[in-house]
């Protein structure tokens, strides 16, 4: 049965000495290094208290640490819950609130931030800082490294990975070891074994960053992690640590390409790119099949599916096939219908309806959220809140959203928490938010805001309050000031209306 535990335990035995882990800073971890750290992490976890379904936080960047979190919980049967370190502090708070871990493992950088809201957390027994100053590293070699030998569940929950909704309040995505070895085995559109080197751009609390470190070690690949998404420093590792594989969003690619040192690096050892989260414009992608030398793969899912539920093979990208705007096909046992969102009813080929699927991948649903839960299935399926229509060749391609979600550079914004912020700026009186075209990031973020009797809204000002409230990917960059904003008989606001102006003339389209 599949677990990170069995993964990590299976490659440690076999080949001891291979590369495991590499960090930004240099460091390196063999397969048996990183199955003896996991396990002093996981006797660590033991001592304090951690007991099997116990959750164990982790707030920090690509580390060696996460990866050493990540397997040292599976052999506790513990379960993950990544929060993103780029969250305001009252959002941190929240989320490690609803997880309710045991312990947090935490990057010295936002230790503080942490410590300012352990509080909330009424089950937290030990926050463990990693870090030059921190004391991750005592924690560990206060415990002997034998495995505790615990063996994972299939239907353990092993991840929770939080997301916003579309109240703006998080929701922890719950992942079982049976749904993640489900996703593993399918096909994909690469070949992986150890002699590759698998790049982690994406940060870690993101389920793209997660899947591709427990990605890699179930295939005994070396992992090579970045703590930030900088684009020279990915040219630079690609190079450096002769990448095989690696995953970005399109803003990056872009940035890449955009890059003076790009035409320098060689990037002869890449053989595939994939690419998803965020829309890409054929112009980049052109420019990347190019510039990168290597195959491309699109893939499309999102966090309540594990990942991609279709795929672009890079057999796809051949232009003449007119599927570089499609987001492929759905990986063999993954249903796939498109349906009336109201009715339920399935839309024929060509046909624009919301995207509903089925699969074994699928998520149990939310953490301590049954209503949310509910809402998101319908008699087995799982509604993607994404609009678009299949093809007659049964290629699946995005034209909208059903639900107002803001994809930005990768980062999903939700105008209701955006709104929420800004209306406790007393010069506003009402406010939509929505996302309006970025060469750079797909879209980004505009608020349009109607003054209060009497005020004066500054956007300048705007966008820093927004900033004291919300995560920086979260703020509009804009803001436009108008007399009224249109409603429906009931009085909800037309984001619909809102945003057709900034669109006119161009496709507003999600991959």
């Amino acid at each position: 049965m599949y677990s990170f535990a069995a993964s990590l335990r299976a490659h440690a035995a076999r080949r001891p000495d291979h590369a495991a882990i590499t960090t930004g800073g240099g460091r390196t971890l063999s397969y048996g290094e990183l199955d003896a750290l996991s396990s002093r992490v996981a006797n660590a976890l033991i001592g304090v208290g951690v007991e099997p379904g116990d959750r164990v936080a982790h707030v920090g960047r690509n580390r060696a640490e996460f990866a050493a979190t990540m397997f040292g919980a599976s052999k506790v049967r513990a379960t993950l819950a990544g929060a993103s370190w780029r969250l305001a502090v009252d959002e941190l708070g929240g989320v490690l609130a609803d997880a309710d871990p045991k312990v947090v493992v935490v990057d010295e950088e936002f230790a503080a931030n942490v410590q300012a809201v352990a509080a909330r957390v009424p089950g937290l027994r030990q926050v463990v800082v990693a870090g030059a100053t921190g004391d991750f590293d005592t924690w560990t070699a206060r415990v002997p490294s034998v495995d505790p030998g615990l063996e994972p569940r299939p239907d353990d929950v092993v991840l929770i990975t939080y997301t916003s909704g579309t109240t703006g309040l998080p929701k922890g995505v719950m992942a079982t070891n049976s749904m993640i070895e489900a996703h593993l085995t399918r096909p994909m559109p690469w070949c992986l074994d150890p002699a590759s080197v698998m790049l982690v751009v994406s940060p870690v609390f993101h389920a793209a960053g997660s899947a591709w470190v427990f990605l890699g070690v179930y295939h005994g690949a070396h992992v090579v992690l970045l703590p930030d998404a900088n684009p020279r420093l990915v040219l630079r590792a690609v190079g450096e640590h002769r990448v095989t594989h690696t995953m970005l969003v399109p803003a990056l690619i872009q940035f890449m390409l955009q890059t003076p040192e790009c035409a320098g690096t060689d990037l002869s050892s890449l053989r595939t790119v994939v690419y998803g989260a965020s829309p890409i414009s054929e112009t980049v992608l052109s420019q990347a099949l190019e510039t990168f030398g290597c195959e491309l793969a699109q893939g499309y899912g999102m966090t309540e599916t594990l990942g991609p539920i279709t795929f672009l093979y890079p057999a796809d990208h051949d232009p003449a096939l007119g599927l570089l705007r499609s987001a492929g096909r759905p990986s063999p046992g993954i249903e796939l219908a498109i349906v009336d969102p109201e009715t339920g009813e399935e839309r024929p080929p060509g046909e624009v309806g919301e995207v509903w699927t089925r699969s074994d991948q699928n998520t149990i649903g939310y953490w301590r959220k049954p209503e949310e839960t509910g809402a998101l299935f319908r008699d087995g399926w799982l509604r993607t809140g994404d609009a678009g229509y299949v093809d007659d060749r049964g290629y699946l391609f995005l034209t909208d959203r059903v639900k107002d979600m803001i994809v930005s550079g990768g980062e999903n914004v939700y105008p209701v928490e955006v709104e929420n912020a800004l209306m406790a700026h007393p010069a506003v009186a009402d406010v939509a938010v929505v996302g309006v075209p970025d060469e750079r990031w797909g879209e980004t973020v505009k608020a349009v805001v109607v003054a209060a009797p009497g005020g004066v809204p500054v956007p300048d000002e705007l966008i820093a309050h927004c900033r004291e409230r919300l995560a920086g990917f979260k703020c509009p960059t804009s803001v436009d000031l108008v007399d009224e904003l249109p409603r429906n008989p009931s009085g909800k606001v037309l984001r619909r209306l809102v945003r057709e102006p900034y669109w006119k003339g161009r496709a507003r389209l999600v991959q």
